[in-house]
């Protein structure tokens, strides 16, 4: 039972790194994103190959149960995820934002001049 505990942790490591390291060959995520989850994927593999690691570093810190530090490893590593997201969805509305205003002033640029150029009768022959 613990061999197959200890090859699942494995497997799982090796299923984050393959599969992120996939995403970037095919342009699905980008470099800054793909960083976190290698860190993550190294981490579990470590950890999942060397488990007196995981025991070593909770003893160290004062931590009774080992795998409360790793769930809080998980945690920091999500909540620095999510900071990261945030950041780029701001920059992104901020980004749409000032585009959708200048393809406003564009067009309102655009119906001045077609309302020049256009004489003002033409509309009535027809």
């Amino acid at each position: 039972m613990i061999l197959a505990r200890y090859l699942l942790g494995i497997v799982g490591a090796l299923l984050i790194l393959i599969v992120a390291v996939e995403l970037l060959r095919r342009g699905k995520l980008r470099e800054r994103h793909t960083f976190w989850w290698l860190i993550a994927g190294t981490l579990s593999l470590v950890i999942a190959i060397f488990p007196s690691i995981l025991d070593a570093l909770a003893a160290a810190l004062g931590i009774d149960v080992p795998v409360n530090l790793l769930f809080f490893v998980g945690i920091v590593v999500l909540f620095l995820v999510c900071i990261q997201q945030s950041t780029e969805l701001t920059r992104s509305e901020e980004r749409t934002r000032t585009l959708a205003e200048r393809v406003a002033l564009l067009e309102d640029r655009l119906r001045q001049v077609e309302s020049r150029t256009t004489p003002p009768d033409s509309d009535d022959h027809g």
